[in-house]
C-alpha cells in the first residue's frame, strides 16, 4: 500500500456513509435545518479524508458556503436565463451558476 493511499474497502464504506448522510440531510432539511447542515458537513469531511469525488448531482445539491442542502422552492431559489441556471441559497445568498449546454445538432 502506498503512502497516503486508502484501501478500496475503506473508500467503499466512506461512499456508503456519504450517501446515508445526504439522504438524512434531505429528510431533516425542513424539520431541523441545523442538523441537516451538520450531516452535509460530515459528508464533506468524509469525502475529503478518503479522497472521494462527489457526483455532479450531489455537488449541486448543497451550498458550499454554508453547507445547507438545496431544495428548490424551500431552501433555494432557481432562476433560468438564456445560458445559465442560477441556484441561490436562501440561507447565505450564495449563487451557484450552472451553464446550459448548447445543442450541437441544430434542433
Amino acid at each position: 500500500m502506498k503512502r497516503g493511499k486508502k484501501p478500496e474497502w475503506q473508500k467503499q464504506i466512506a461512499n456508503e456513509r456519504i450517501k446515508i448522510l445526504f439522504s438524512l440531510a434531505r429528510k431533516n432539511a425542513q424539520s431541523n435545518p441545523s442538523r441537516s447542515k451538520r450531516y452535509v458537513q460530515l459528508a464533506r469531511k468524509i469525502g475529503l479524508r478518503y479522497n472521494i469525488r462527489f457526483s455532479k448531482v450531489i455537488k449541486q445539491s448543497f451550498c458550499k458556503k454554508c453547507n445547507s442542502i438545496l431544495i428548490p422552492g424551500k431552501t433555494s431559489a432557481v432562476r433560468i436565463s438564456k445560458k445559465m441556471v442560477n441556484i441561490i441559497c436562501k440561507d447565505c445568498g450564495n449563487i451557484i451558476r450552472v451553464p446550459l449546454k448548447d445543442d450541437k445538432n441544430g434542433e
